[in-house]
């Protein structure tokens, strides 16, 4: 029989609490009641809405118990003076009573990618635990490793930020033997200033990192030095990896070839070329490949088990994945979804990518950066070049710092604007053709992945229509 995640004594031990009955919790933790399981705890935060007023609803639900700081109702419950603080007590708990490795893994760019790969990889090889979709702020952390159960070999933890001093406290709740760096780049400028600030933040990855453990930097990066020097104040006694193009680079990338929906990749990590098969197209893939593989060999895998393992390695939906729809009217385009969130650089990678993408007339839906401070005007601009380098049909435009991107395109390029996703829905369905290949990418706020969302719902008809048909041909024949 498997032991159950938490116990309530469990529970109450490692926060205090008092319990107002036992009970084993043989599901995981959750924070919502439209996504818990039978068995689960569920905590009570505090954030928009009170998670009080759904206690009731958990226990509905199957709860096991609940962590409350105030008592709700005659279920079986943990009370505490303060919820998401008893929430990182369990996930420290969680954490001592683990012997798995950890990795921490943050960057402006491609942590959840890397994250997602490096969790592929250490599945492979045994118990492994990671966060679910983008779980790494300030609750997201504590929950994932309260979720942890105690056999995990391996875990895999994303820490983003949004506002100076997020980092180092989750750090320090995780306390990594690897940490990655995927990359410095314009995300958050809005709460930071400067790219210096935003280098001085992602470096308190290591600011928890356990004594001995591998730093790893994006050796092309030009804050590669402060990083590293960051790290080392940090943890004297760490080792410092990299990933990239460059010469020196531990793990670097020898060459990349696409053909249009699998990309190749070679490597040479420490002397040891190994080749990394990927469902996903693009350049930047190449980096997040290699800080993912040269990561996991720090938990004890050998390079080339790693490389295999991560084979077939196909993008979270919203970032890059690519999808085969069908048109009312007959015919199909192809989906590129990279709508989960954008800044300057993961807007250019994801144009850059398009060009790799099969024949086809290209279109592109744009939606506003945000959170990129006092440049934004200028770096919506700046992005005419990488668009107009796409050789796109079309451009279809979302929100008001949008209009920059606008005004600075080639007249000759056909573009359509609108304030919302809603009223530029009509226009953009009114172009799609049969062949088309459309890029979908914005600021998760400009509701890119709506548009995505709709396009989807538009297309279920007409693909019904056609698996039909295939149905009755098939029965005649």
């Amino acid at each position: 029989m498997t032991a159950p995640l938490w116990t309530s004594a469990d529970i109450a031990l490692a926060t205090g609490g008092v319990a107002t009955a036992d009970f084993n919790v043989t599901g995981g933790v959750s924070i919502d009641t439209r996504t818990l399981k039978p068995g689960d705890l569920f905590v009570a935060l505090t954030d928009q809405r009170d998670g009080h007023d759904f206690v009731a609803a958990a226990f509905a639900a199957g709860a096991a118990g609940a962590l409350v700081s105030r008592k709700v109702g005659d279920s079986p419950q943990i009370v505490v003076e303060d919820v998401l603080k008893a929430l990182e007590q369990m996930g420290i708990a969680a954490r001592i009573r683990c012997a798995a490795h950890r990795t921490a893994v943050t960057g402006s760019v491609g942590k959840t990618s890397v994250k997602e790969m490096l969790a592929q990889i250490y599945r492979a090889f045994g118990p492994a635990h990671w966060n679910v979709k983008s779980f790494n702020n300030h609750w997201g952390v504590p929950l994932t490793l309260a979720r942890m159960p105690e056999e995990t070999a391996r875990a895999v933890f994303e820490i983003g930020m949004s506002t100076p001093g997020e980092i180092a406290p989750r750090s320090q709740m995780v306390r990594p033997h690897t940490g990655i760096v995927t990359c410095i780049g314009g995300a958050h400028l809005e709460g930071l200033g400067s790219l210096s600030a935003v280098a001085h933040e992602k470096a308190d990855i290591f600011a928890g990192m356990e004594a001995g453990g591998t730093f790893i930097l994006p050796a092309d990066d030009e804050f590669f030095e402060y990083l590293a020097g960051r790290a080392r104040r940090f943890c004297p006694t760490g080792n410092l990896e990299s990933f990239g193009h460059a010469a020196n680079a531990t793990a670097r990338i020898v060459g990349y070839e696409t053909d249009g929906t699998e990309s190749r990749i070679q490597l040479d990590v420490v002397g040891k070329p190994v080749l990394v098969k990927l469902n996903a197209v693009g350049e930047h893939w190449a980096l997040n490949a290699a800080a993912a593989v040269l990561a996991a060999s720090q938990s004890g895998l050998a390079v080339e088990d790693c490389a295999e393992a991560l084979a077939g390695y196909t993008p979270p939906p919203g970032r890059g994945t690519s999808e085969r729809l069908a048109l009312p009217g007959g015919g199909h385009i192809t989906l590129i979804d990279d709508a989960y969130n954008a800044n300057p650089a993961s807007m250019r990678a994801s144009l850059a990518a398009l060009i790799r993408r099969p024949e086809g007339r290209r279109l592109i839906a744009l939606g506003e950066m945000l959170e990129i401070g006092a440049t934004s005007d200028e770096e919506h601009a700046a992005l005419a070049g990488p668009v107009a380098d796409t050789g796109a049909a079309g451009v279809f435009l979302v929100g008001d710092k949008m209009t920059h991107l606008a005004d600075s395109l080639p007249p000759q390029l056909q573009q359509i604007w609108a304030p919302n996703w809603e009223e530029l829905w009509n226009q953009l369905e009114k172009a799609l053709q049969d062949g088309d290949v459309l890029l979908i990418k914005g600021s998760n706020a400009s509701g890119m992945g709506k548009l995505a969302d709709r396009l989807r719902q538009w297309s279920e008809p007409a693909l019904g229509k056609m698996d039909s048909g295939a149905e009755s041909t098939a029965e005649v024949g």
